[in-house]
């Protein structure tokens, strides 16, 4: 979608802002209209970006180097990879979106889909963090796939109720990103929480 305000400089429209003197100098043999029909050309790659600027701003739609401009703004680039979530330099980021060779090699975590789908969720992941329905959302959006569950009463081998402590049960399928999963828990649980994953076709889980 075209943006209402995008006003495009043409060497026309570049020629009406300079001081009379000038305009008298400008015909299409004079070193004058040569320069301002390069400052049209410099003006062009701008003028596609303002053309869909609207765009830019949504998850569904902003292009795949911007998309990680985004997930600075929701607070999502500590999962990004280790890179990428040791910084914070939203102007580098910015200037990567206009020319992507700029970006870093970053091995994220999260799949471009999910990320923005993550992104769309944010305000909702914020209301829920650090509860089960929040926790549990973002397992399966960042996984892309269902089935995990959050148990909360958990026993000592006596029989004591253990306080402070939860399991996280992921299904198979998800095993391939038990790296992701062990990253998503331990920022998004409480800090004085402590937790173990388990997957489903697994008798034991690793506590952490």
């Amino acid at each position: 979608m075209k943006s209402k305000w995008s006003v495009k400089m043409k060497l026309n429209e570049i020629e009406r802002l300079l001081p009379v003197v000038y305009q008298r100098c400008i015909n299409p043999a004079s070193p004058m209209y040569a320069l301002l029909d390069v400052m049209e050309g410099l003006h062009e790659p701008a003028e596609q970006v303002l053309e869909r600027i609207d765009s830019y701003f949504d998850p569904n739609t902003a292009p795949e180097s911007f998309v990680r401009y985004l997930a600075e703004w929701v607070d999502l680039s500590r999962y990004l990879g280790e890179e990428f979530s040791g910084e914070s330099d939203i102007a580098r980021t910015f200037a990567a979106s206009v020319d992507p060779e700029r970006l870093p090699n970053l091995a994220a975590s999260i799949e471009p889909g999910r990320l923005r789908i993550l992104i769309g969720l944010a305000a909702e992941l914020s209301q829920w963090r650090g509860t089960a329905r929040g926790l549990k959302l973002f397992l399966e959006t960042a996984t892309g796939v269902s089935g995990f569950n959050i148990e909360e009463s958990i026993n000592h081998d006596g029989g004591s109720l253990r306080v402070f402590h939860f399991r996280v049960v992921a299904p198979k399928a998800a095993a391939r990103h038990q790296g992701l999963i062990t990253k998503i828990i331990n920022g998004e649980k409480p800090a004085y929480v402590s937790y173990e994953l388990v997957f489903a076709s697994v008798k034991e889980g690793e506590e952490q």
